[in-house]
Formats: structure tokens, sequence, C-alpha cells
């Protein structure tokens, strides 16, 4: 098999076509995702195969660390075509992991959607869920709220009681400040700055809403989401703690619902639940949060990775424990 990185304009768009038909398609092999990841500052690169046509895909983000080593991502992918087989997506895997390890690359993780593939070991990592929840939004506003679970309902109308207002905005700073408090409160790890920043500006389809109680300016809850192609997906949440008992975040999630089905989304992934016969798991809070709000679950195979350097990666690995 014969690997190639897509270079020229003409290649990226025949990609884009490629992958805006594919039926397992997604936000994080799309072109928005590349323009997003090089904004802050990653070398993203798409590499395929075939001739004539596109055979396999992955989208790859490499990430460099000390001393010129990188870890690469390929982000639900690879996608392969319709009358290829998951062998030749493995061997596709298996050439992109050459690339890789020429390029001192510690480790390669792979979150394929469709199936998992016979390749490296399952990587134990949440950074993409393996789960999720998807609401469809081509049902009326009734259908929508009566696929809830009525606490969700409840909660909701006890928002509405309180006032709450939700209005779209470009305020990125006071997300920004919001989601550091739910971060220490609730005990996760957040991503840089720039990158809520980046997300808002450069990914298309991005925006930004806030939840209010009328007699303050500052918003109590917030969510930054994206639209992309007919598919919505919530990111990022956060709220103030002192008004948890407004339930601001439900009036909110249900708002955005709404934003999203009037501006053509047909569907609303939730972004992430705790996979079915799992205990113990990280995201079993936010999952009791989301499920309230009805959606297909959906699973997805367990990450794998391919590791090229052993010592480094349990030494990179014990530098995020200490340091996160």
């Amino acid at each position: 098999m014969t690997v190639r990185q897509l270079k020229t304009q003409e290649e990226l768009d025949a990609y884009d076509e490629w992958i805006s038909s594919h039926p397992n398609r997604s936000l994080w092999q799309s072109l928005a995702w590349k323009t997003y990841q090089e904004s802050l500052g990653k070398d993203v690169r798409i590499y395929v195969s075939g001739t004539e046509k596109i055979d396999c895909a992955g989208l790859v983000i490499p990430d460099t660390t000390t001393l010129g080593l990188s870890t690469w991502d390929i982000p639900y992918g690879p996608l392969w075509g319709e009358n290829v087989s998951a062998q030749t997506a493995e061997a596709f895997v298996t050439d992109v992991a050459q690339i890789a390890s020429r390029e001192k690359c510690i480790s390669l993780y792979v979150s394929c959607p469709v199936r998992s593939l016979s390749v490296g070991k399952v990587s134990g990592r949440y950074v993409y869920p393996e789960a999720t929840l998807i609401v469809d939004l081509t049902v009326s506003e009734e259908e929508l709220l009566a696929r809830m679970k009525p606490k969700g309902r409840y909660n909701i109308k006890v928002g509405q009681k309180h006032g709450i207002a939700v209005r779209e905005s470009d305020d990125i700073d006071a997300f920004i400040a919001l989601h550091a408090g739910t971060a220490k409160r609730d005990n996760f790890i957040t991503p840089l700055s720039e990158s809520y920043r980046h997300f808002l500006r450069n990914l298309e389809g991005s925006f930004l809403l806030f939840a209010y109680i009328p007699e303050k300016t500052d918003p109590i809850a917030g969510l930054l989401g994206v639209i992309w192609e007919n598919e919505a997906i919530y990111y990022y949440g956060a709220s103030d703690h002192a008004h948890r008992a407004i339930m601001a975040p439900y009036v909110l999630q249900w708002e955005t619902l709404r934003f999203c089905k009037r501006k053509g989304a047909i569907s609303y992934d939730l972004f992430g639940v705790t996979p079915n016969n799992t205990s113990h798991h990280p995201w079993a809070g936010v999952t009791a949060f989301k499920e309230k709000f009805g959606g297909q679950y959906v699973e997805f195979p367990p990450e794998r990775m391919l590791v090229f350097k052993p010592a480094m990666h349990h030494l990179l690995n014990l530098k995020r424990k200490i340091f996160h």
C-alpha cells in the first residue's frame, strides 16, 4: 500500500468532498477541524491511500513534546470507502505508523469510529469519547421535550420560572472565567485559554451561548458548541455553582437544542457519556446530567495505541499525571 500526504488545494478539496459524503463522517476528520488545529499552531496532516479515488484516509495531529519527540492522534479515524476492507484500513494505519516512527513519534493513537482495528492495544485514555448520546432534532419541540426524562423536563421548568434567559455571545473571556471555576469545582483539566478563543474564532460553525438571571449582567452558565455540516455538537459547558438551585444548565441545554434546530442541524451530539457496563468512570457525573435530555446511545470501539518508544511513553504519561 502507498500512503501519501495531501498537499495541494485540489487534493484537499477532493478530500473535503469525500469526507462530507462519508457515512461515518465526523468533525474531527474534516478540513474545518484541520483549520482550527492549525490556528493552535499544530502541524495537521491528511494521509490517504488509493490512486484514482480515496480508499482510506486519516487526519493526523502530531503533538510535539520535549526533545523533538511527539505523539500522534488520528481522532475518529481512519475512515475507508464502501468497498474497502478493514484489513486494508489496518494496513493504512501500519503505513502511517512507519512514517510516525521515522519522525521520532513516541506513540500513535487511533480512535476508529467504525470497528476495532487489530493494531496496537487499547490505550485507556479518555480524550475522545467512547460513547455518546445523539438527540434527533428533526422532531418537533414538543417531541423533544417528550423524549427527555421527567427530571430533565422538570428542571427546565424550574429554571424558566426563575426567569433564566439564554443569549448568543462572543464574550469568550467570560466563558473562560466561568469554565475555570467549573473545572476547579469538579476537578477536571481544562485546555489552555487560547484553545477556547481559537475554537470560537477559527472553527467554522462554532457558537457560544450564555444563560442569565434577571438581576445579574454576568452569565451564570455557558455553552460552547459547533454545527458542522448539519450535525450540532455540545463541546464545552460551564456553570456558576452558587446558582445551582435554579437549574440554569438545563434551560441552557434546552435553548441550545432549539438554537441548533433553527440553524438547520438535524442532530445534537451531547459528546461524551460513560460507556455501558463501565464502573468508576471519570465521566459518570456529567453522564447523569446528559442522560436527562434523551438521545440515542452510540458506542464506539475503544481507542488503540501503537507505542514506538516504550520508555519515553512511560515517562510522558508519568509527567502528565504529576503536572495535571
